[in-house]
């Protein structure tokens, strides 16, 4: 409307003022430029000869004109930011006969969880926004060991939509690689910017250890603001993906179906028979075959009361948990992103 506005305004003006010898010259300059880009850019001298004659009589005021102007005409050679070409990108990624279970989406989304999970609350420090896992110490921090697979899995994305962050790109993809496992729709937004340095790397320590119990969890989740539903239902993320001794140091998957997200994790933890795994490497349970695994913050939902009536709810209830879960994992990725205020 606007835009209209100022093309009609100026064309009035300009012919009011058709015998104005310096407007005459200008439009004939201008009808000389060529075709092509050429007749683009004197199409948009043209108008700026009809804006200034309606500017000279009164019609509009110019200054304003040009910023209608900017806001209604596209920025020559600006890309256009079209994220769904960058989902549709990272979906042609996800499936690898030769990685793991034959799907990247799991170290996806642990990506997108361990960039976002270190926010601080209280300091408002870490979080998604500014990808610093980029940088040591954080890319060498024992939470983050073969993360490397992920975050060079998505380097040719970035290279080809050089205008989105990575902060973007890494939540984005985890979001992507969820629903494209079968899990929830996850509401996600852009907006972060990178960082570009190692001086706003948060401190190692930050991410959940697997190895302690029901009080570290709440440390840990509590500090970004989650409540006990909320932390059970992000801890379901392991419905997908597997450990592996060379990255932090367990061993198997926590189900059959590690790349179908799913409810089964609850079903698992809970109608399961654990033990601990007898092995030279660290505390970890098992089942009875020996092939799913558990770990010991995992057996804490378990036995704690007020987790364990999350786990109860979930092994039950698929539907409820991805409503939950695509809350919580969205809230995770968004912690500590200074987003614009509402207009």
């Amino acid at each position: 409307m606007a835009l209209r506005m100022l093309l009609l305004g100026g064309a009035r003006a300009a012919k009011l003022a058709a015998n104005h010898q310096s407007a005459r010259q200008f439009a004939s300059a201008t009808a000389k430029s060529g075709a092509g880009a050429g007749g683009f850019i004197g199409g948009l001298a043209a108008l700026g000869g009809g804006l200034w004659a309606a500017n000279e009589y009164g019609y509009i005021n110019l200054s304003q004109a040009i910023q209608g102007l900017q806001a209604s005409i596209p920025q020559l050679g600006q890309a256009k930011k079209d994220y769904g070409a960058v989902r549709k990108a990272i979906e042609e990624l996800l499936d690898a006969d030769d990685y793991d279970d034959g799907s990247y989406g799991p170290v996806l989304v642990r990506l997108a969880w361990h960039a976002s999970g270190t926010y601080c609350a209280a300091s408002n420090t870490g979080g998604s926004n500014g990808a610093t896992m980029r940088f040591a110490p954080e890319s060498d921090n024992g939470a983050n060991q073969g993360l490397h697979v992920a975050r060079q899995l998505l380097d040719p994305v970035k290279a080809a939509f050089p205008w989105i962050s990575y902060s973007d790109l890494w939540t984005l993809a985890g979001a992507v690689a969820i629903e494209a496992m079968g899990g929830p729709v996850i509401a996600w937004r852009p907006g972060r910017a990178d960082k570009t340095g190692t001086a706003d790397c948060p401190p190692d320590g930050r991410l959940p250890d697997a190895s302690l119990g029901a009080g570290h969890v709440r440390e840990v989740f509590g500090r970004m603001g989650f409540d006990d539903r909320e932390m059970v239902a992000l801890i379901g993320a392991h419905s997908i993906g597997r450990c592996h001794t060379d990255r932090s140091g367990y061993e198997g998957p926590w189900t059959n179906a590690p790349t179908t997200f799913s409810n089964l994790y609850f079903q698992e933890l809970l109608n399961n028979k654990w033990r601990k795994k007898r092995w030279a490497g660290p505390l970890q349970y098992e089942d009875k075959s020996g092939s799913l695994m558990m770990l010991p913050a995992d057996m804490a939902l378990l036995w704690d009361k007020k987790f364990r009536k999350y786990v109860e709810l979930y092994a039950k209830d698929e539907e409820a948990f991805f409503k939950d879960f695509a809350a919580a994992f969205s809230k995770l990725m968004e912690l500590g992103v200074p987003w614009p205020a509402a207009a």
